[in-house]
């Protein structure tokens, strides 16, 4: 039975979180929490109250047993992005893109 996780209009580049969620791939979930809180990321923070948040929706399904999950998929998807624009020299302006994510995780029983 899989379990989603989703975390939408999350204000990062979907190329930065891509970087850690291929790092917890396929992984048993205690072993993923493990290796996000030593990744020095911002990401890392984000898919790490990600998973939790998968696992708290797993807890509270009876026939699901919380020790035997394991990340099936995390994938990023990019949001909507803001347009700005900053003033450059001799009268001319240059685009800043402010990127979001949206990031969900899936967890299924071994």
């Amino acid at each position: 039975m899989e379990i989603r996780a989703q975390a939408k209009f999350v204000h990062i580049s979907p190329q930065k979180v891509r970087l850690v969620t291929r790092a917890i791939k396929d992984k048993k979930v205690d072993e993923a929490l493990g290796a996000l809180q030593f990744i020095p990321k911002k990401a890392a923070r984000l898919v790490r109250r990600l998973v939790e948040s998968a696992v708290a929706n797993a807890s509270q399904r009876s026939q699901v047993d919380v020790d035997s999950l394991f990340i099936k998929r995390a994938y990023v998807d990019g949001g909507p992005s803001l347009k700005r624009f900053m003033s450059r020299a001799m009268g001319r302006v240059n685009r800043i893109v402010k990127r979001t994510s949206h990031i969900t995780v899936v967890l299924d029983e071994k």
